[in-house]
């Protein structure tokens, strides 16, 4: 028996979390549940008691737990070659390049490992290009970004983050970032045209970290045509909105003529640089991936940019699988059908509520707002109490409770999650 299975056998909830709190670094505040094994859309505690996920692990499990497709790819790859480095090539990322390009149209893809890996990498990618296609002078590029933004936590990115938690005694910052309103045209082209130095415009279709808000339905068109107007890269974050989540391919998909074979909607903006993650590899090992077009991706040299482990066999065999899966099962039609079903349930709920004040969200993430200041702990606690109700969930921003489950979920699963949500709110009623 290893070392691991000895010190976790019969460890229960109280152990478990004590481990954490003395050798672990207090970088989190998780709910005082301890999971041990996943399935679909249900996860189990160490007790053995069962519950809804609807947290989907910040929606990096959109495929479901332990997805059998993904984790056969990875068990039978993990088996074969699992790491050769850059240093030479293996026989199956050409072979994810050429999958993945096609799958979301584009040239050209630079693998990482994490979101916030591919988000640096993006923001090196843009300032390149600005200096050598768009002719800026070296350093004085400028990139536009939105306040509320969530795009990592490395010390480039808190750098333009305005989440003083997040950015509090962790500078010197980073210069080179403009800031502005998120879903604010009139902000987004004056800054454009507030110098020539503007590289780039970095936007998450919808702002997940920050609850959840959804922008007008014209922004991300309007926005994509502005930049396209005056040389600016187009750059969508959808590390979280992506693969599936919000009831399309991409959160800013529309006619798409990709592999994913997603049902035609009313417009698609294509973005000039996509961020993908999380659900990239449907929450089984970590895989993202920057997509481009030869005319920007062509300016990364040899020895510019690289990671150990970016494009390894197993991400390669993983993230293959994980996409497949979406398409295979329908994962964006049911996404969009069942987050109408709940936002329009819970839009009911909250006509006649006094703890709960908004449902905001599309396809299957999704938000409640909660009746209380930001300061306060009541969402904290309605989420501790959907916990020994059976579902799991997380505040956000204090007053805001995301809801975000596996998009495998089927409409019966939907509305007894939907049951306990609205009966465990009734709890907290004023």
């Amino acid at each position: 028996m290893s070392v691991l299975e000895k010190m976790s056998q019969n460890l229960g909830t109280a152990e478990a979390i004590a481990l954490e709190e003395k050798y672990g670094a207090h970088n989190y505040h998780p709910l005082p549940v301890v999971l041990s094994r996943g399935e679909g859309v249900y996860v189990w505690d160490v007790e053995g008691k069962k519950y809804y996920d609807f947290l989907s692990a910040y929606s990096a499990v959109n495929q479901g737990h332990c997805h059998p497709k993904i984790v056969g790819a990875m068990v039978q790859q993990a088996q074969t070659l699992t790491l050769t480095s850059r240093a030479f090539y293996n026989d199956k990322l050409g072979v994810y390049e050429q999958f993945v390009t096609h799958y979301f149209g584009f040239d050209k893809v630079l693998p990482m490992n994490t979101g916030a890996e591919a988000v640096e990498t993006t923001l090196k990618l843009c300032r390149k290009w600005a200096y050598e296609q768009k002719g800026i002078n070296e350093n004085e590029a400028q990139i536009i970004v939105c306040d509320g933004n969530f795009h990592g936590r490395t010390t480039t990115i808190i750098s333009f983050s305005n989440d003083e938690n997040a950015r509090k005694n962790f500078g010197p910052y980073t210069a080179g970032f403009i800031s502005i309103p998120y879903d604010d045209i009139e902000a987004l082209e004056k800054a454009v045209n507030s110098s020539k130095n503007i590289a780039g415009f970095l936007v998450e279709p919808i702002q997940g970290e920050a609850g959840v808000y959804t922008p007008s339905e014209d922004f991300i068109k309007r926005a994509k045509a502005i930049c396209q107007a005056n040389n600016v890269l187009f750059i969508a974050d959808e590390v979280q909105t992506g693969i599936a989540r919000t009831g399309s391919l991409l959160a800013v998909c529309g006619n798409c003529t990709c592999e994913a074979k997603c049902e035609k909607q009313e417009t698609y903006t294509q973005p000039d640089i996509l961020i993908l993650g999380k659900a990239l590899s449907g929450g089984a090992y970590p895989v993202s991936a920057v997509l481009a077009n030869d005319s920007i991706m062509n300016v990364i040299k040899p020895g510019q940019h690289g990671s150990t482990f970016g494009g390894n066999p197993v991400a390669a065999a993983v993230a293959m699988a994980a996409l497949e899966v979406v398409a295979e099962e329908n994962l964006a039609q049911n996404a969009r059908k069942l987050g109408k079903i709940f936002r329009d349930e819970l839009g009911k709920f909250i006509e006649t509520s006094n703890i709960a004040t908004l449902v905001r969200g599309k396809g299957l993430l999704n938000a409640v707002v909660i009746n209380d200041t930001e300061e306060s702990d009541t969402a904290w606690n309605i989420c501790v109490r959907l916990a020994e109700n059976g579902l799991l969930a997380k505040p956000t921003h204090g007053n805001i409770i995301r809801f975000a489950p596996p998009l495998v979920m089927t409409e019966e699963q939907l509305r007894d999650c939907v049951a306990i949500i609205i009966n465990t709110l009734k709890e907290f009623e004023k």
